[in-house]
């Protein structure tokens, strides 16, 4: 069975094939600047002795050009890894949004479509590219089912004490105002992969997550589901990231309102596109964060300092909610690579059962691994995460149903 995961941005296409026998990539890309004239489109197909095969196209594209493109590519004599389209079982679409409405994967069709357009206020910037990404792929792919594959599902197990926020109460009613959490097919991945690297089903293991990249979340695992998590109504709650600045005095914009004068949209910038790491050093790639730090940067030294310790708060706070916690889990481009920082968010956490080997740490091994000591009570872990696998992984799952 060959699953076609599509990851639609405002002005870009992701998109891997996976042969679902093996679990293996036959092709992957990307198509960017869309909708520009220096639009690019980058293919790359995986042969079984991994020999791999890249090329790259520039043309402006808008989602419909670049989506038939890449089917083109797909089928391409030279280029493609397969005769037409109804090779292909399925589409597996990531949707940012589900809201309340949507607690797993679901084929797509007209109701879904209504219903992912319903949680568009949501998620202004993300909802309408991925409905553009199904709507082209419809078109393009016709008679293949359609599967649309929610970031916010796999929160859909939070308890209400964990999700209502304390404002009145017409706010949900009315307007479902809560906490949704993101990143979830990335936790679902690595508390799958977790507990088949300590050989203990998932049912019975308490877990804390780190998703941390440009984005960054963390989440609370109760045998398995998930009972608490860091990103709220929007992706901008938690830690600090990139360019977010995660939690803050909520008053804060009213200050910069009625002080600085500043409009909805200018806060708005500032609190999604300027602050986290960037706005407290300037940088939001954590290796120049890095790299600035060990040259004596002090800003940078103190973005370290503050994106540890907001860290350090939610693994204490998940600790209790949890009761026992059996893995500690790093994820994503910087809990994968950043050994100083998964260092420096465990540092000090001992009494928590949690603690970091120094050598197993900076060891390039292959993942995942455990970084801990073996006789401490919290096994930390370092799980890379597929959030393309586990969106074709689920895929599979609802047509083969």
């Amino acid at each position: 069975m060959k699953i076609l995961v599509i990851n639609t941005g405002s002005s870009s296409i992701k998109y891997q094939l996976f042969d679902m026998t093996k679990e293996t990539v036959l092709a992957a890309g990307m198509a960017e600047r869309i909708g520009s004239d220096s639009g690019t489109l980058s293919h790359t197909t995986m042969a079984a002795d991994g020999t791999r095969n890249t090329i790259e196209i520039t043309e402006n594209l808008d989602h419909a050009r670049g989506l038939a493109r890449i089917a083109a590519l797909l089928m391409d004599e030279k280029h493609g890894v397969i005769k037409d389209t109804s090779n292909i079982a399925a589409v597996g679409h990531r949707v940012v949004h589900g809201g309340e409405t949507f607690k797993e994967p679901l084929i797509i069709d007209q109701h879904v479509i209504d219903e992912i357009e319903e949680n568009t206020p949501l998620a202004p910037l993300h909802n309408p590219a991925n409905l553009t990404g199904i709507r082209v792929a419809g078109s393009v792919f016709t008679n293949t089912p359609q599967v649309a594959v929610f970031d916010t599902a796999f929160h859909q197990t939070l308890p209400k004490q964990a999700y209502m926020y304390a404002l009145p109460h017409d706010l949900y009613d009315t307007h479902r105002i809560r906490r949704y959490g993101f990143h979830g097919t990335s936790h679902a991945y690595v508390a799958g992969k977790a507990a088949d690297f300590l050989n203990i089903p998932l049912e019975q293991l308490n877990l804390i997550t780190l998703h941390l990249g440009n984005g960054a979340s963390a989440t609370a695992i109760r045998n398995g589901k998930s009972v608490d998590t860091s990103m709220g109504l929007t992706p901008l709650e938690g830690l600090v990231m990139g360019t977010r600045s995660g939690d803050v005095d909520p008053a804060i914009p009213f200050f910069l309102s009625r002080h600085l004068k500043m409009s909805l949209d200018e806060i708005d910038a500032i609190f999604n596109r300027q602050s986290g790491l960037k706005g407290l050093c300037g940088e939001n790639d954590m290796r120049s964060v890095l790299e600035k730090a060990d040259a004596g940067d002090d800003r940078a030294r103190l973005a370290l300092d503050v994106y540890a310790y907001r860290i350090k708060k939610y693994i204490g706070a998940y600790t209790a909610v949890l009761g026992r916690v059996d893995a500690l889990v790093f994820t994503g481009g910087i809990g994968e690579n950043a050994s100083d920082v998964r260092e420096r968010c465990c540092r000090g956490l001992a009494g928590l059962g949690i603690e970091v080997d120094p050598v197993r740490n900076k060891d390039a091994a292959a993942l995942p691994r455990r970084i801990s000591p073996g006789n401490t009570s919290v096994a930390v872990l370092v799980v890379p995460t597929d959030e393309e696998l586990e969106i074709a992984r689920q895929t599979q799952k609802k047509v083969l149903k």
